[in-house]
């Protein structure tokens, strides 16, 4: 059993799972650069350990994550471009999306942004009763990422994908269970140690066969979920560096409502 710190990100083993918990609980754990790489070497430092056999991501029973730090951010750009180094939330994403040992999120409070688009690329989700869920990127100037443009538009159909996508709004558990997003809507207290309690059951079993068993199930993932991504990621990019995502995130800081007049 061991627990390690690094930037904000609670690291823990113990009994075959790997235990990534958001810790910045005062900045209602708005991920920063720092803590996308160490989620990014936690998850491509355990994906061939089988040691490892299960991973959970999990936050507070009263936030999961405000999604990306945006002054960190606006201040710290990353370079979406093909040929660049890729950027630490650009190696986590490759690693939630190629991990190949099952992978369990627990969600209570906010999980905006990121912390809503990555649930699509977990095997099993669990949320309280008081998760709120969005993904208000146009809101921000800028456009989904982690395949959400993709996987959201496979699970829930055309028209609710682009409603969540477009508009931006909050949606909450009871809806995130209906539509597929999650898998059981528990009191918040209970979030947490419930996932835990089913991955233990998970790493329980044998590894090669819950390993071939997640390969299968993603084979039927469409094969555009690489080149999606990568457009998307483009994409992003330029836009955080426009004018829009600025005005966006400069009116978030400032407490005011954003003037896209201009935009």
């Amino acid at each position: 059993m061991s627990t390690e710190t690094v930037t904000d990100i609670l690291s823990h083993r113990e009994g075959g799972v790997l235990t990534l918990t958001f810790n910045r609980l005062d900045k209602k754990n708005a991920i920063t650069t720092a803590m996308y790489a160490a989620l990014a070497a936690a998850l491509d430092a355990t994906a061939n350990d089988d040691s490892v056999r299960v991973a959970v991501i999990q936050g507070d029973l009263s936030c999961f994550t405000a999604g990306n730090d945006l002054a960190d951010f606006l201040d710290n750009p990353p370079d979406m471009s093909p040929d660049a180094e890729p950027a630490p939330v650009v190696r986590f994403l490759n690693a939630i999306k190629a991990w190949p040992k099952p992978l369990v999120a627990a969600v209570a409070g906010p999980a905006v942004g990121i912390g809503t688009t990555l649930l699509l690329h977990c095997d099993l989700v669990y949320a309280g009763d008081n998760a709120a869920f969005s993904m208000p990127f146009v809101n921000l100037g800028l456009c989904p990422e982690a395949g959400a443009s993709l996987l959201l538009t496979q699970l829930v159909g055309y028209p609710r994908a682009a409603e969540k996508l477009m508009l931006g709004e909050a949606f909450y558990a009871e809806e995130a269970l209906e539509m597929g997003l999650v898998n059981r809507v528990l009191p918040p207290q209970e979030v947490n140690g419930y996932a835990q309690a089913q991955a233990a059951k998970l790493a329980a079993k044998p590894l090669a066969s819950l390993k071939a068993t997640k390969q299968l199930m993603k084979m039927s993932l469409p094969a555009q979920l690489n080149p999606v991504m990568s457009a998307e990621l483009q994409q992003f990019g330029t836009l955080l560096r426009g004018p829009a995502a600025k005005e966006a995130i400069n009116a978030v800081m400032q407490k005011r409502k954003p003037d896209f007049s201009n935009c």
